[in-house]
């Protein structure tokens, strides 16, 4: 098993989340031991990192704990800049080592999170579009909606009709 794929297991067994964040939290660490999974089934990737700097476990948990802070965000977008400072890593560090630990870029981690849990809000709680769109911090419906059709494919209101 390699280390990310450890990593991610680790946090999985050891998160602390409750409630709303425990879903989100579980969902966010099953897609990365999916794609951890299929990198390891391919061959792509060694126990080493690109990044010289993951090789020190203190900055690995710091990229970690930046995905954990972003979680605990997701009504509140944080920019990278605050999210290196609340960290202690620099920006540069933060961004590379994040894509390289999980996969994708930070904005692109934390929209897929924020819709997943626009899906969730709206199927399984079934909020309002209005009340979704404010509790993750949408400036307005359309800036909402319009990111969860390009996300989804649907228009928020269309999820609720499926309920």
């Amino acid at each position: 098993m390699c280390g990310k794929t450890r990593f991610a297991i680790e946090a999985l067994l050891n998160h602390n989340y409750t409630d709303t964040l425990e879903n989100i939290f579980i969902n966010a660490q099953t897609q990365i031991l999916l794609l951890y999974s299929m990198d390891c089934m391919l061959g792509e990737h060694q126990n080493t990192f690109a990044c010289k700097f993951l090789a020190n476990e203190a900055d690995r948990e710091k990229i970690a704990k930046a995905r954990e802070i972003l979680l605990l965000h997701i009504g509140e977008p944080l920019t990278i800049k605050a999210l290196s400072r609340k960290v202690a890593i620099n920006e540069c560090y933060l961004k590379k080592g994040f894509k390289e630990l999980f996969g994708t870029t930070i904005f692109d981690f934390y929209q897929t999170q924020r819709m997943e849990h626009a899906k969730y809000l709206l199927y399984d709680k079934a909020l309002s579009v209005t009340d979704v769109s404010s509790l993750l911090g949408y400036s307005s419906i359309s800036h909402f909606s319009t990111a969860f059709k390009k996300h989804t494919g649907i228009k928020p209101c269309e999820l609720l009709f499926h309920n």
